[in-house]
């Protein structure tokens, strides 16, 4: 199947072939489905804050912070493409000499309808009507349809704003006054409100595509001058890619190598859950994950940095306790009591099941365990209240070994034919909105290897199209999902208002994006 040509090719991305049979094998075999136990809920895997509890981890964050080095981690290499779908679409299909409001119903294109029509809220607005009429000082002269070409035209293409090939993270968000923020600028200024760590540093990583990197240090260095003296901060940023080894193979629906028409063998990114190692290549000590498009505006950013310090003070309270017992059971000076409190905490603080066999040992193994439970990355994950959102939620699974544990699980990983399962997932109350802190040092400072805490069976496999030829993809396990399949996991609820991710360019129309008009100034 595969020859020295194909051999050489995978050598050069930095693949072993032993890999690649195992892809090869998933793709023949499949991934199993996550076997749901029940939802996680309140009082059952998932923790809802008294307002005097929200303040002590608020507080006990912003008093501890400065002994902690901090990072900011942002997945930020996503296209913008995706968000213009339809608005491609109807670039691509629609004709000055059409009638418009046919075409719209007839090709079920409401959202670009709604585009058009709310054009002026967008914050790239003023920047885009000057670039076109820039360039075709006739532009006020020109028909409807002819507006409605051209202003997707400048929008999308290089002759303007180009956002159908920046990333993401590169367009603007948010209006402020006569100027905007993008989603980048925002996380620096939310940064700014709870990362900032000793000597006011300020540290945020994003994961980027490398041919972005320019984009993205032209766009960050002309705003962390002004940001440094509105916050009196320090900004220390940093880039990373996603590794070409973590890139899998793509395969034609018989399961054979997918070839590019050159003869190569096509190779596709392996999915957020490959960022796993960008992570590990971190070492501070307190860790916040959240996505790129997950921002708003100033005047409703007081609960995000609010629920930032919280999540980030319960972190910090338990790792403390963690590393406390970790330091008495590596010493030596432990005793009975000492064995059921660690017991206690692993049950009720971070939601670990000990198997009935455990209770059958004698102390020493019993304490092996227990430092084997404790010496693990710590997230708390931020959950919010279900309003339909797709996407993943929290849940107690069963996993290989019979135990069972709290997982992020998506509904691609759910077997919703099984009446069983559907049923648990109708009775789930929160939803994943990404939104993460964590720490991976064991109790003597050292950083652990999370390649080690990676449930492998937890792939994904989809079906995709290049040049028109069917294919089939491979995804790593997801960042927040199987890649962190063995961590200890706490759930804790955060407000919906947290919550405000832009997956197509009218949901920058939300009430949550727009800007109040009379804002301070970007």
């Amino acid at each position: 199947m595969l020859d020295d040509k194909d051999l050489k090719q995978i050598d050069d991305l930095g693949i072993n072939k032993s890999e690649i049979e195992k892809q090869l094998n998933n793709f023949e075999n499949g991934f199993p489905y996550m076997k749901l136990v029940k939802p996680a809920i309140e009082g059952d895997g998932l923790t809802v804050l008294t307002l005097q509890r929200q303040d002590h981890y608020a507080k006990f964050y912003t008093d501890n912070k400065k002994s902690h080095s901090i990072t900011k981690f942002v997945p930020a290499s996503g296209a913008a493409s995706r968000m213009f779908k339809d608005l491609f679409t109807f670039l691509n299909s629609f004709k000055a000499e059409d009638d418009y409001s046919s075409f719209i119903k007839s090709n079920k294109l409401s959202s670009v309808e709604d585009f058009f029509t709310n054009l002026y809220k967008f914050a790239f607005y003023d920047e885009l009507i000057d670039t076109i009429k820039k360039n075709i000082p006739s532009y006020d002269s020109l028909s409807d349809n002819e507006k409605y070409l051209t202003i997707l035209d400048y929008l999308l293409s290089e002759k303007g704003l180009n956002y159908g090939n920046k990333p993401k993270a590169l367009l603007a968000f948010h209006y402020y006054q006569t100027k905007y923020r993008t989603a980048v600028s925002e996380h620096l200024v939310e940064g700014a409100r709870y990362a900032m760590g000793d000597n006011r540093a300020v540290k945020i990583h994003f994961t980027i595509s490398k041919e972005h990197r320019e984009w993205f240090e032209t766009l960050v260095n002309s705003k962390i001058k002004k940001y440094q003296g509105d916050f009196n901060v320090k900004y220390q940023i940093s880039y990373s890619y996603q590794s070409t080894s973590t890139d899998t193979i793509a395969v034609t629906p018989e399961n054979k190598p997918f070839r590019n028409d050159d003869g190569t063998i096509l190779f596709r990114p392996g999915g957020h859950g490959a960022l796993i190692d960008n992570l590990n290549n971190i070492n501070d000590d307190i860790v916040f994950i959240k996505n790129i498009d997950n921002v708003v505006p100033d005047h409703l950013k007081e609960s995000t940095i609010k629920y930032k310090r919280i999540i980030g003070g319960l972190l910090l309270n338990l790792n403390e306790v963690a590393n406390s017992y970790q330091v008495r059971f590596v010493s030596g000076d432990y005793n009975e009591e000492t064995v059921k409190a660690a017991e206690n905490f692993l049950c009720k603080k971070l939601s670990i099941i000990l198997p009935e066999s455990y209770f059958s040992q004698d102390e020493n193994a019993k304490v092996d365990d227990i430092k084997r439970l404790l010496n693990r990355p710590i997230r708390v994950c931020g959950m919010v209240k279900n309003q339909g959102e797709p996407g993943g939620g929290p849940f107690w699974t069963e996993n290989k070994d019979g135990s069972v544990s709290l997982q992020i699980v998506e509904g691609a990983q759910i077997d919703m034919t099984d009446k069983e399962q559907a049923d648990i997932v109708s009775k789930s109350t929160h939803f994943n909105p990404v939104d993460i802190v964590c720490t991976f040092k064991d109790w003597s400072g050292k950083s652990l290897n999370l390649n080690n805490f990676i449930d492998e069976e937890t792939g994904f496999i989809s079906e995709k199209s290049k040049d028109g030829k069917t294919l089939k993809a491979l995804e790593r396990p997801g960042l927040w999902n199987g890649a962190m399949s063995d961590w200890s996991t706490v759930f804790v609820e955060v407000p919906v208002i947290t919550f405000n991710p832009v997956k197509t360019v009218n949901d920058l129309l939300r009430p949550e994006h727009q800007s109040l008009r009379d804002s301070n100034q970007e």
